[in-house]
């Protein structure tokens, strides 16, 4: 993946400029629970399948994890199974790893809020993981109708998660820049008075229907 440019950035313009940047592409459609309140995040995935309620992978993923991924956990069927608690989101922290998403559950979500690791989470339930099934490391999987690819750049923060595929990366950052600066135009014309109503062009959508009917 290259590293011509700043992934940081996709964190801080956040994932609904993103989505709308890339061409509403990448979106992850399930809810999420964001675990710790007002944390962002943005990184390449790691991204490692489970077998079904079970958590061996992840244990055997942080022997591979590096500093700024995004650890994507997933499995066959989604179910409310906790596939981390506070000893494996410790040892997340500790690697450096800059997020996870957990296409199952979580558990010990006090201790998970304390530790300040960015998480999001599909469930918060506490029925535990077995630990017998190999699964994979860096391989695609699916979470919400995206495909995420290692090496993806996941996108993180209280709307949810954007996927953007990296060889996609510097064109959707490059755009993601450009709507931000658009918005931040537009959000001074709005504070001056100014109807979006009107600057959108709507009133003659809505003018002009009017008058048909």
């Amino acid at each position: 993946m290259s590293n011509t440019f700043d992934i940081q950035q996709f964190a801080r313009y956040g994932v609904a400029t993103v989505y709308e940047a890339s061409g509403k592409k990448g979106l992850v459609d399930v809810p999420l629970f964001q675990l710790v309140p007002g944390s962002r995040a943005a990184g390449p995935a790691r991204t490692v399948l489970c077998g079904q309620d079970d958590n061996l992978m992840v244990h055997a993923a942080l022997d591979q994890v590096q500093p700024g991924e995004v650890l994507v956990l997933t499995m066959p069927e989604p179910a409310p199974v906790a596939l981390v608690g506070e000893l494996l989101a410790t040892q997340s922290l500790v690697h450096q790893a800059a997020a996870l998403l957990v296409n199952g559950a979580v558990r010990d979500s006090e201790e998970l809020q304390a530790l300040g690791l960015p998480i999001w989470s599909r469930w918060i339930r506490v029925r535990g993981a077995s630990k017998t099934s190999v699964g994979a490391i860096n391989i695609p999987v699916t979470i919400g109708g995206v495909t995420i690819a290692p090496g993806d750049i996941v996108v993180l923060d209280a709307d949810g998660a954007v996927v953007v595929a990296s060889q996609e990366a510097e064109r959707v950052l490059e755009a993601s820049r450009a709507r931000m600066e658009r918005e931040t135009e537009l959000r001074e014309k709005l504070r001056a008075g100014a109807l979006s109503y009107d600057l959108h062009g709507l009133r003659a959508l809505v003018e002009k229907k009017g008058s048909v009917e």
